[in-house]
């Protein structure tokens, strides 16, 4: 999952302050120093996260393109053929920088595929 979190968590945390979807006014601090966010924050939160997972990215193994919340899955998939020795490496989906091109829909094999 790690692999994932530049490319799903992070990207989209940022962009939601970025363009002030998310405030810091929108959480409260509670007994013991947990944080939660207001109503509207999740909403948003929530709503743009459903909306990023029906991206269309290229996946740079498969080279089709499938939308980002299919990526964990696809690449378990990668995983279980490594485990199993149909793959000699495992191939990690890794954001490919171009200049130009958004990270997010173009992968990097590191294995010389793809992208």
């Amino acid at each position: 999952m790690e692999e994932f979190r530049p490319l799903l968590a992070d990207r989209l945390a940022l962009a939601l302050v970025n363009r002030q979807q998310v405030k810091p006014g929108g959480f409260e601090v509670r007994d013991g120093g947990a944080v939660a966010m207001d109503e509207a924050t999740r909403k948003a939160v929530v709503g743009a996260w459903q909306q990023r997972k029906r991206e269309e990215v290229l996946h740079p193994y498969l080279g089709v393109k499938v939308p980002a919340g299919r990526l964990p899955f696809l690449q378990a998939r990668v995983l279980a053929r490594h485990l199993r020795g149909d793959l000699p490496s495992y191939v990690p989906c890794v954001p490919k920088n171009r200049p130009g091109s958004r990270p997010a829909t173009v992968f990097d094999n590191p294995a010389g595929g793809g992208g």
